[in-house]
């Protein structure tokens, strides 16, 4: 992705210390000592242009939610959306929303293990050659990273357009022995699913009639007691 940045973009940012690390390196461990509270981490990787975080900030203001992202202009789009959201909500400054530059890479770099209760992947890149599934956001590899930043009670929900990147992220968790649900192969096929904030994509993708496929995937152990359990409650 290519992305053209308006002039004097990194300036911006830094200007941006209330929302905005440009080395999320330094907040390894004390993300809620930023936020100024103990509630429940929530990060987006690979948040684009952040109408998903901040539409979840608003929608969720007991959570704290974190977007990623490796482009300076997606951090600066995804700023003035999260300001513009909750400027609707009369609040200047949003308290429960930070963004983050930063390669996925280098996650562990980033938090401390059991720091996340979740993390969300929303259309990520399908790299949909067979050579480059190594760099697929549900790849093992990556699936590794998640475990050791996820605590007890952690999650993966993952959203996509593409049923080749759903099929493997399917098999890659079932190999990892993670334990799926709420697995949909057409979200919006009723219309509109009002539960789910959108990302700009799927807006897009609904509009134009394309199935999204989504899944969550329980990881910490406690998420996974709480799933058994409901699930026994069904029978």
């Amino acid at each position: 992705m290519r992305l053209r940045g308006r002039k004097g973009i990194r300036e911006n940012l830094e200007s941006q210390q209330d929302m905005i690390t440009l080395d999320p390196r330094e907040y390894k461990g004390r993300w809620a000592e930023w936020f100024g509270n103990d509630h429940p981490i929530y990060i987006e990787l690979g948040m684009g242009k952040g109408q998903f975080i901040s539409g979840m900030s608003v929608k969720y203001p007991d959570c704290n939610f974190i977007g990623m992202d490796m482009y300076d202009e997606l951090i600066r789009r995804a700023s003035e959306k999260a300001r513009g959201i909750w400027m609707e909500q009369g609040v200047e400054k949003p308290s429960n929303v930070k963004l983050a530059l930063g390669n996925i890479e280098s996650l562990e770099e980033f938090f401390a293990p059991g720091e996340v209760e979740r993390i969300y992947l929303n259309f990520s890149d399908p790299w949909p050659k067979s050579r480059h599934g190594r760099r697929r956001l549900t790849h093992p590899r990556f699936l590794d990273k998640y475990r050791t930043v996820l605590n007890e009670k952690g999650e993966i929900h993952f959203k996509t357009d593409s049923l080749t990147l759903f099929e493997f992220s399917l098999n890659s968790f079932a190999a990892t022995g993670l334990q799926m649900s709420n697995i949909s192969l057409s979200l919006h096929r009723e219309g509109i699913n009002e539960a789910h904030v959108m990302t700009e994509y799927e807006t897009k993708f609904v509009s134009q009639g394309m199935n999204i496929y989504r899944c969550e995937v329980m990881v910490g152990s406690e998420a996974l007691r709480n799933y058994h359990e409901h699930k026994m409650e069904l029978f």
